[in-house]
């Protein structure tokens, strides 16, 4: 049976695709003029401001009232900025300093970059409590491990954001925090005795007006035993829209991720997700070509003409879509920037643990750097410069710096590191050291060659008594790199 034209098009009305290159492709052309809600901008849009706010404005001239969004958090999940590092620190940076003030005044600043580019909603922040310092996901994404403090940060970061006209979006709903397992390979369990801190910045959220909420690929089993939390009608429908009461957009995390489309397809977990509740469906992050974004379209429609997914819901889904796209329209404003509020929040997070009388900072003399280098999740991109070799190096002519991967720290390529590092300071920079074996290895290895060595920490820091003086970055954004390289030299 032929799908119709005004179904296909009311299915349209809750995609946001991806794609690829710096300008849109015809499909998408073709596709918004027909009534496509909106795409998802990733770093593979994006080269400088200028060049994405033509983007956006050759988007709306297909469709004046589309809804742009990215995931712009700031720090290590920087679209803006995927290759310059972002002029940002991330949540947990943030936590830290436990400013709101600041959060708020860093969120509005993003907003007016944002804005600025003809970006309308930004797919941040990250709500999720990080109760578990093994969450190979979240990380340095949350604000902390305390519910309270998210809270009070989610909601200042949402007042700052729309304060700039871009609608913010707390995810990942109900929570991501206290999990183990990375969502783009498997299906996390949130436990029963964590929901409700999990849900408490959730709750904050909505109460400040939060715009939208972007569901995460958990499965909650005080709430639902068998179905993930973006294709749970329990979760969505019963848990965000009535017991909590949300009346903006729910939008799915990238519907291709295996704990969703493991089971039913990308298209199948599309139909599934909106009828569960969701109003968009957010893909691209993984699969950005056109025939995915038809075959998302045409499922939906197939769901409705076979009775999966009430045409009822499918419009009222469009209708909050719709709602979105209006607000945005129609909230746009000049938010004062500031550019140095970034290097400013970096400063006041970092944390130094000295561990020796000798007067081993301020760095005065050209050193040695070892960067040890895990392999980030794909929420982060990977050609994300970090680190504060490069900083240093600026501050400190002719600092060397070398950076090591795993199955590259070999006892003997450490050796050779320390032979060159004969008479210079040794820095030493990790990242979420606890949770990689080998990097606790080069540690070790290093360390008891020189023990003078400086570690800084840009990830977690579980431990702060590891070398002569112990930095805490709690971030790897490029501000933070400069705002360690600061303290190194005695400029901090």
């Amino acid at each position: 049976m032929p799908l119709s034209g005004d179904l296909l098009r009311l299915a349209d009305a809750v995609l946001f695709p991806g794609f690829a290159g710096h300008t849109p492709p015809d499909w998408l052309r073709r596709r918004l003029g027909e009534g496509l809600a909106g795409v998802a901008l990733f770093s593979r849009n994006i080269a400088d401001p200028a060049q994405v706010a033509r983007l956006t404005a050759a988007l709306r001239a297909e469709n004046p009232s589309v809804l742009v969004g990215t995931d712009e958090e700031s720090g290590e999940v920087t679209r803006l900025e995927a290759a310059t590092g972002s002029s940002r620190p991330g949540g947990y940076a943030l936590g830290v300093v436990d400013d709101v003030a600041l959060t708020e005044a860093l969120a509005r600043d993003l907003g007016g970059d944002l804005a600025a580019a003809g970006i309308t909603l930004d797919f941040a922040p990250s709500a999720d409590v990080n109760s578990n310092p093994d969450n190979p996901v979240i990380g340095l994404r949350a604000f902390g491990a305390d519910p309270a403090l998210v809270s009070r940060h989610t909601r200042a970061f949402v007042r700052g954001l729309q304060s700039a006209g871009v609608a913010a979006c707390a995810k990942h709903f109900p929570g991501h925090g206290d999990t183990s397992v990375d969502s783009h390979h498997g299906v996390p369990v949130v436990a029963d005795d964590g929901i409700e801190d999990a849900l408490l910045p959730f709750r904050e959220a909505i109460k400040e007006g939060v715009k939208a909420v972007m569901t995460g690929h958990l499965l909650v089993p005080s709430y639902d035993a068998e179905l993930p939390a973006t294709l749970s009608p329990k979760v969505l429908t019963g848990l965000l829209r009535e017991e909590l009461g949300f009346e903006g957009m729910i939008i799915t995390d990238g519907i291709e991720m295996a704990a969703v489309s493991g089971a039913y397809g990308i298209g199948g977990a599309s139909a599934r997700a909106i009828a569960a509740g969701a109003d968009a469906i957010c893909v691209g992050g993984e699969r950005a070509d056109e025939a995915t974004a038809a075959g998302i379209r045409d499922a939906i429609a197939t769901a409705v003409t076979q009775g999966l997914l009430p045409e009822e819901r499918l419009a009222d889904a469009a209708r909050r879509v719709r709602e979105l796209a209006s607000w945005a329209a129609s909230s746009g404003s000049q938010a004062s920037r500031d550019g140095s509020v970034g290097l400013a929040a970096a400063r006041r997070a970092i944390r130094i643990t000295r561990r020796s009388t000798a007067p081993v900072l301020p760095l005065t003399s050209a050193a040695s750097v070892v960067e040890l280098a895990p392999q980030m999740n794909l929420a982060i991109d990977r050609s994300t410069p970090w680190g504060v070799g490069e900083p240093l190096a600026r501050l400190l002519p002719g600092t060397v710096v070398t950076r090591l991967a795993v199955g590259a720290s070999t006892g003997s390529a450490l050796e050779h590191l320390l032979g060159e590092a004969t008479g210079r300071p040794l820095v030493i920079v990790v990242r979420d050291v606890h949770r990689h074996a080998w990097q606790e290895q080069a540690l070790r290895h290093l360390l008891s060659a020189r023990p003078d060595a400086v570690v800084v920490e840009m990830g977690l820091p579980e431990r702060s008594d590891l070398g002569a003086v112990h930095i805490a970055t709690y971030g790897s954004a490029r501000v933070c790199g400069q705002a360690a390289a600061e303290v190194l030299t005695g400029r901090l």
